[in-house]
């Protein structure tokens, strides 16, 4: 491992975000390939949070909801929708435990129905936040994030807000309900009432502590940062200005704009479509360049798909240049 990797002590997460359909995907592959090696020593993930997956097709291989390796510094992970509707459910099993224990009948038809109601929106983005916390810091040195659309994207910054606060009314009713268990048990045991508390991981608190966690992540500076991919078209370009002003408004640091599939006439073309194309994405450059005060980070358009480690390594790197 590098020095600077062993001083640095803590991952790196990098975020991909912006409209379905504008590579997103690719580009987050192409940056963590080339990660992986500009710095061979050091180690990288790449975690797709899109439901729709399709990084295992970048890579030409099958991918899981466990890392696989792709090179000997590269692994990559899709996100396993199940994770975040188990969250939840360990959290409502935990509280039915509770309601038992205090002498409240909840029945498996009850239970199912509470946890059925999903009363913690949104299970793709909750299983995203899962992985968020399981890789924030773990192994590896840097974490690339393929996120969904931009709609999946906004809900998942909202969550941990949202989730903080029912989560939090979870765990009040859970107190309230131990304090009565207790008080109960105490008039009939005395003390021997307390003897014996449960030990094993409070599912709410645990919960509660990721999402604060991940919340905090997502809005540092010295460790996240978010990439907004689009292309040089009109519809994408509104979205992004979308999307970008509300990440400024949830504080989340956005790193640059990456501009994908940038037709370039680097032949010189003489036909018609190739010269209308090279101009009118030069000029859609000039409109973004205007429009936002940010870096941009601009990729070129391939001449074939870009799926294989070798397509993948040509796109890298303007996206890990400082």
């Amino acid at each position: 491992m590098t020095q600077d990797a062993r001083d640095r002590q803590t991952t790196d997460i990098v975020l991909y975000g912006g409209k379905g359909g504008v590579g997103k995907t690719t580009c987050a592959a192409a940056h963590a390939l080339a990660l992986s090696t500009d710095e061979p020593d050091t180690k990288t993930l790449v975690v797709s949070t899109d439901p729709a997956h399709s990084l295992g097709d970048s890579f030409e291989r099958e991918l899981s909801g466990d890392p696989e390796p792709v090179t000997d510094s590269l692994d990559a992970v899709e996100v396993d929708p199940e994770s975040g509707q188990d969250a939840y459910r360990r959290v409502v099993e935990a509280l039915a435990a509770e309601f038992r224990e205090a002498g409240l009948r909840l029945a498996d038809d009850d239970l199912e129905r509470l946890f059925e109601a999903g009363l913690v929106p949104g299970g793709d983005e909750v299983a995203a936040l899962e992985y968020i916390a399981r890789y924030a810091d773990a192994e590896y040195d840097h974490v690339v994030f393929d996120t969904a659309p931009t709609g999946h994207t906004l809900r998942l910054l909202d969550l941990p807000e949202v989730l903080g606060e029912t989560l939090g009314v979870a765990g009040e009713v859970q107190q309230r309900v131990q304090r009565t268990a207790r008080a109960a048990k105490s008039m009939v045991f005395g003390p021997a009432a307390y003897w014996g508390s449960r030990d094993e991981d409070d599912e709410v608190a645990s919960l509660r502590e990721r999402v604060d966690a991940v919340g905090e992540l997502l809005r540092d500076p010295t460790r996240t940062s978010f990439r907004v991919v689009l292309t040089p078209e009109r519809m994408a370009i509104a979205e992004t200005e979308r999307l970008v002003s509300r990440l400024g408004d949830a504080a989340v640091p956005v790193d640059s704009l990456v501009v994908n599939r940038i037709f370039e006439n680097e032949a010189d073309c003489p036909c018609d479509r190739c010269r209308r194309d090279a101009e009118r994405h030069a000029e859609r450059l000039r409109e973004i360049d205007d429009r936002f005060d940010l870096p941009v980070r601009r990729v070129p358009q391939l001449p074939d798909e870009a799926q294989g480690l070798d397509a993948l390594s040509t796109l890298g790197p303007p996206l890990t240049e400082s």
